[in-house]
């Protein structure tokens, strides 16, 4: 097997489930649009970061460890299922916040807080920053006799979560007979869409990947992409059947003023959904997501005749922090 290898825990509800969107796909000029519901898991309120942490936690039970670490910002659906799996394993959970404290809990941060996660605020300090005083904690708890583990320091082993997703969404296809053509996935920090990119190469290029950046320009979410995708080879000694520029193309120009700040267009796409499909989307991650795949289409970028599949990563509870995008006129 592929991950016989990699030490491994349960974590996500897989294979999670393919679903057509025929009335979002009426308003999208698009008959055969899918989503292939990664939101839908049981453990704590579902998402992406559930498979990347089945592999992380997996190597953490493997060395022992007793604390788990985790950085983000509020709305980082990584630290609140870090947070959960955590929980689910017995493990204390320390999370790193690159933010002010907050005065009020809501949306992610407020189920971390729940579910026990230890919560430390750093101020606003960019990611180099707080990748440091990540480091620099872990050796005050080992100087305290503990055996701490920081998820993403491994990040080609959590990548191996998406690398499994590409082979599993292809399988669900073709069970469905559903040609698949096109798939959409949102681009992040990397991890996730590397990790299908890969595993879609190794299928030998069956649909062709469309990554929305929501966080980097082009440039650099391609340079992090390359990267990460070179280093999934080498752990798992195995060369793809295509190349990475044969397999994605990455669009950022659905980014917007930047990371976590939306676009009118994608507070749209939050009701447009989940008014013809009842499917609840946010404006971090996956609205932009939708509708970059929404316009692909109207550009003929991706053909209304060709089998088109979204991925939602998830990411569910940070509405519940945007609702004044929301409120009624």
């Amino acid at each position: 097997m592929l991950f016989s290898r990699f030490p491994r825990v349960q974590l996500a509800t897989l294979p999670t489930p393919l679903q057509h969107l025929p009335r979002y796909g009426a308003l999208a000029n698009h008959p055969e649009v899918y989503i292939k519901r990664d939101d839908f898991m049981a453990l704590g309120m579902g998402g992406n970061k559930l498979r990347h942490l089945e592999f992380w936690l997996g190597a953490a039970l493997q060395q022992g460890a007793d604390v788990i670490i985790a950085c983000g910002r509020p709305e980082s659906n990584q630290c609140r299922l870090t947070a959960a799996a955590a929980a689910k394993l017995g493990l204390k959970c320390i999370l790193l916040h690159n933010t002010e404290k907050a005065d009020f809990l809501q949306g992610n941060i407020l189920l971390s807080y729940l579910m026990g996660a230890q919560s430390m605020y750093l101020g606003e300090i960019d990611e180099d920053t707080r990748q440091e005083q990540a480091l620099a904690l872990m050796e005050k708890l080992k100087s305290a006799g503990h055996n701490p583990y920081l998820i993403g320091s491994d990040v080609p082993l959590g990548c191996l979560g998406y690398v499994n997703a590409a082979l599993e969404l292809h399988q669900q296809a073709l069970a469905q007979n559903i040609d698949l053509r096109h798939v959409v996935i949102v681009g992040a920090m990397g991890g996730t869409a590397a990790g299908f990119l890969y595993g879609t190469a190794l299928l030998g290029h069956p649909f062709h990947v469309h990554v929305i950046s929501v966080e980097y320009p082009k440039e650099k979410i391609w340079s992090i992409l390359e990267r990460n995708f070179n280093n999934i080879s080498s752990l798992l000694e195995l060369t793809p059947n295509a190349k990475l520029a044969e397999v994605a193309t990455v669009h950022a120009e659905y980014l917007g003023p930047g990371y976590a700040q939306p676009t009118p267009e994608a507070i749209q796409t939050v009701r447009d959904l989940a008014q013809t499909e009842g499917i609840l989307l946010e404006n971090v991650y996956t609205s932009k997501t939708v509708w970059g795949m929404r316009d692909l289409v109207a550009r003929g970028i991706i053909s209304p005749q060709e089998a088109t599949c979204v991925i939602h990563t998830g990411g569910g509870p940070a509405l519940f922090a945007q609702a004044e995008l929301y409120q009624p006129r």
